[in-house]
């Protein structure tokens, strides 16, 4: 299994607004991939900021690429994320998952 890990930074006021965004958007797109296992939507508020990890599940890079494209390394964006984040991290990280529990 391989997890995929990507972070993105919002304004403090606009995190539930891009949580929801997030649910209609990425999140609901992982879901629909093949191969997908589940993903994890994690926030952290540190003053003017929020910080969003998301770690989605993948039963290998193949069913990776069906979401990300031939290029799974590089970070996939909408163009409403323009209206939200404030940098674009150009990358993501991919994991082989070794120990997991449900």
């Amino acid at each position: 299994m391989i997890a995929r890990i990507w972070h993105g930074i919002t304004p403090a006021e606009k995190a539930e607004a891009y949580l929801d965004f997030l649910n209609q958007s990425g999140v609901r797109d992982y879901r629909a991939t093949p191969g997908n296992r589940g993903v994890y939507v994690l926030r952290r508020i540190e003053g003017e900021v929020a910080h969003f990890t998301l770690i989605s599940l993948w039963d290998s890079m193949e069913a990776v690429k069906g979401f990300a494209g031939p290029q799974p390394e590089i970070a996939h964006y909408y163009p409403e994320d323009q209206d939200f984040l404030l940098e674009f991290e150009p990358t993501v990280t991919h994991h082989e998952v070794l120990v997991g529990h449900a």
